[in-house]
Formats: C-alpha cells, structure tokens, sequence
C-alpha cells in the first residue's frame, strides 16, 4: 500500500472516531438537558387535587412582595386546604412584618392556618405568627419580645478625629435624621421617639387582638422581654408545646379530611434541581444570585434583642 493510500486510510478512521465522540458528547449534552428541563417542570408544576401548602419563615424578615401575595393568593385557591408555616426568626422590619401578617390573615380567612416555631420566632417573627390560628413551640423556643428598636452608629467623633467634617444643607431641623454623620437634634429625638412609640401601640394591640389579652397579662408580656415556649404557652402567647406532629394533630382535629392530604411547599425549595439552579451552580455563582423579591433598608426594627 502505498504512502499517500495509509495516510487517506488514517485520516478517514480519525474523522470517523472523532465523529463518534462528538456524538456521544451530543447525546450526552441532551441528556443533561433534558434532565435539567423534567427537573424543572416537575419543581415548577402546579399542584393538583387538595393538599396542603408549607411555607418556611428564616431569618430577618423583610418586605417581600412576592412572598406575601404568593401567601395571600392561597385565600384563592380552592384545591389549597390548609396552610403549614415553619418560623424560625428573630424579628425583622415593621413594614416585612406587617406585610406578612396581612397576608397570613388572608389566607386564614379561608382555610386553618398553623404555625410551628423553631430555634426563636420573636418580635417580627411573633408578629407573623399572630396571624395564625394555632401556634406550637418547642419548649425551649425563644419568642416574645413583643416590642420595636431603631438603632445607628453615631460616627461624628470618629470623623472629627480624622478631620472630616460634614456639612448639611436641609428644610429643616427635623429632616434627614437620624444620621450616623451628625448629632440628633432634640426636636429630631422628639420625633423618633413618636415614632417608635406609635409602631409599639400597633405591635402591642395586635398582640392584644390576637391573643385575646387586655390589661395587666397584656402589661405583662408586652414590656420587650422574651420566653420560652413553656412560658409562652402559660402566658397564653402560644396555644402548645410541640412541633409538627402537634401542628399536623390540629389541623387533623379542624377536618379529618386534612390528615390524607399531600403537603406541597409555597416555593420551590432552594437548592432544588431546578434548570437555572444547576446552570448557576455549574458556572460557581449560585450564591451571588440575588434573592427575588427581597428588598430591605434603613426602618424600625422589630427584633430581637
């Protein structure tokens, strides 16, 4: 055979072996794919039939839109029997709070609301809990500190020692406080302090509304200090100690029906394997990914503290 006739023959079996390889990498690539895509269809699919919504509360508690019409909207659905909230919270803004205790009310118009606390569910987190209808805690959760908080650094000697000096053009002595680059101005003391007042007489009324107290036990848990679900539970700001089979016996206890039912979360778990979880996770950036529907700034507190 001659030379130019073994290096055609070469060529020809390196083509074909290449081809071979770049269709098993093809399929493989479509495999994966269409992996990715069942993953999320079936993350993203729409529940069927009745069942009950699980919705988990973690962390500061900010204004969520998304969340709290996704809570709200569940007043609409008639296949949604039931709703399971999972808090673990320390507190968070008044207006995150609000927000979602108006949306939990909602929801409890139509359907039993039950709400099982964690580690501590305190201050704006015991806000979203009122809306319920039951509350368990474990006996040791931390909840209460049924009170509002507004703190910031006063940084005007820091920056006297380093020489900066800033100066402020306002309509008034009231606007733009408080600020971390200057002194609070009395009249500006005056009205935070109104305002912090005014958030607490809501907190606290909301407490007395809920939870049925007035009077010296209202005074006596609504000073800012925390208990723990055993105390809580004397005070009557729980209604059990427990955790979710206590939680999946009441709803049991309000319809017989619920105990059959499938439990089917509010959002999709994050993590799952959803088509844009993996493609993130693949590129290394999942957790640069911003948090939809969160939005969070300078405002009242409602934390624990």
């Amino acid at each position: 055979m001659s030379l130019e006739a073994k290096l055609m023959m070469e060529r020809r079996l390196k083509e074909r072996r290449s081809a071979f390889w770049r269709g098993v990498l093809a399929t493989f690539a479509v495999l994966i794919v269409l992996g990715a895509v069942a993953a999320w269809r079936g993350a993203h699919e729409t529940p069927r039939g009745p069942h009950i919504v699980t919705h988990d509360i973690f962390g500061i508690i900010y204004n969520d839109p998304q969340r709290d019409s996704a809570i709200a909207d569940l007043a609409d659905d008639p296949d949604v029997r039931a709703l399971m909230l999972y808090i673990d919270s320390p507190g968070g803004t008044t207006v995150g709070a609000e927000g979602l205790h108006d949306a939990i009310t909602r929801a409890a118009a139509e359907m039993p609301v039950v709400v099982v606390m964690g580690e501590v569910a305190a201050s704006g987190g015991y806000i979203a809990a009122l809306a319920s209808d039951h509350l368990v805690a474990r006996g040791n959760t931390i909840t209460g500190s049924i009170g509002v908080i507004l703190e910031y650094p006063n940084m005007t000697e820091l920056l006297g020692n380093i020489g900066v000096e800033m100066q402020t053009f306002r309509s008034s002595n009231v606007k733009g406080g408080p600020s971390p680059f200057r002194e609070l101005t009395p009249q500006q003391a005056v009205e935070q302090q109104a305002m912090i007042e005014d958030a607490y007489r809501w907190f606290r009324a909301l407490v007395g509304e809920e939870r049925g107290l007035s009077g010296a036990a209202l005074d006596r848990v609504a000073q800012g200090q925390v208990f723990s679900g055993r105390q809580a539970l004397e005070l009557a700001l729980i209604d059990a100690v427990g955790g979710q089979i206590e939680a999946e016996s009441w709803l049991a206890a309000q319809d017989p029906g619920l105990a059959d039912l499938p439990y089917h979360p509010l959002f999709e778990p994050e993590g799952s394997a959803s088509l844009i979880n993996l493609i993130s996770e693949w590129a290394g950036v999942s957790r640069l990914l911003p948090t939809i529907g969160q939005s969070g700034g300078a405002g009242l507190l409602s934390v624990l503290r």
